[in-house]
């Protein structure tokens, strides 16, 4: 038994060690040629990819074969730009800007900002990507009062970092709520995936000394993007 765990633990690093290497939806060679390679029997191989499965490192399709799986970005729910957010996680954060303008928002922008029906604002479309692949799309309106000229800098880095540093604006508090959504044409085309596939929809208000500049809204692919946080038991109401 001691030698059947000892190849197990042996297996199942090596083939974790093998993932790393690959590109998410790189095929994993067959049980088969697994058995052959580390010299241990089927059953074996089948544990431990069961095991890497179980924790989303690998993919199995029947009839087709293994696969390495989507690296989920699992991010604690917490104020910080997507920059920031994909440093911290160990991915290379890179933006494409989709859409910029100058206009009039729609009404909730309108009332998030806290401007005018006529006031024109900064649209901002942008895809946002990790290590390369698709993760979100944010659509933001910006305070032009607040933020002049906007447009003319360089939309791809860190927006947070640019309000705080080039406006004096640091972003000191935000308004977040969150839903689940299917994915549309639109949507699914920029992010690379499915129409219908599910997405994580983030609706924004940011904050700075009490000004809202940015009301945003973001979608993350539910595959590559998780949300997590601490949950704490009022003190006043322990009791069920």
């Amino acid at each position: 038994m001691a030698g059947r765990v000892t190849k197990q633990a042996q297996l199942r690093s090596a083939l974790t060690t093998l993932c790393a290497t690959l590109r998410p939806g790189e095929m994993l060679p067959s049980e088969r040629q697994l058995c052959d390679d580390y010299r241990v029997s089927r059953m074996t191989v089948r544990e431990v990819l069961s095991q890497l499965e179980s924790e989303g490192v690998i993919t199995r399709v029947p009839g087709k074969g293994t696969f390495v799986a989507e690296r989920v970005a699992r991010s604690r729910l917490h104020m910080a730009s997507f920059s920031d957010d994909m440093r911290r996680l160990g991915r290379t954060p890179s933006t494409v800007v989709l859409h910029s303008d100058y206009a009039v928002p729609p009404p909730a922008s309108q009332a998030a900002l806290g401007v005018g029906p006529t006031v024109k604002a900064f649209h901002l479309v942008r895809l946002r990507l990790a290590d390369g692949l698709p993760m979100s799309i944010d659509d933001g309106w910006y305070r032009a009062d607040l933020l002049p000229g906007l447009l003319e800098h360089d939309l791809t880095q860190s927006l947070y970092a640019l309000f705080a540093g080039e406006y004096d604006c640091p972003i000191d508090r935000a308004e977040q709520s969150v839903r689940a959504v299917a994915a549309d044409e639109r949507h699914a085309g920029w992010l690379g995936t499915e129409t219908g596939s599910p997405l994580l929809a983030f609706d924004r208000m940011s904050f700075s000394r009490d000004r809202c500049i940015e009301h945003a809204e973001s979608w993350y692919r539910a595959d590559r993007y998780q949300v997590y946080m601490t949950v704490s038991a009022d003190d006043g109401n322990q009791n069920s």
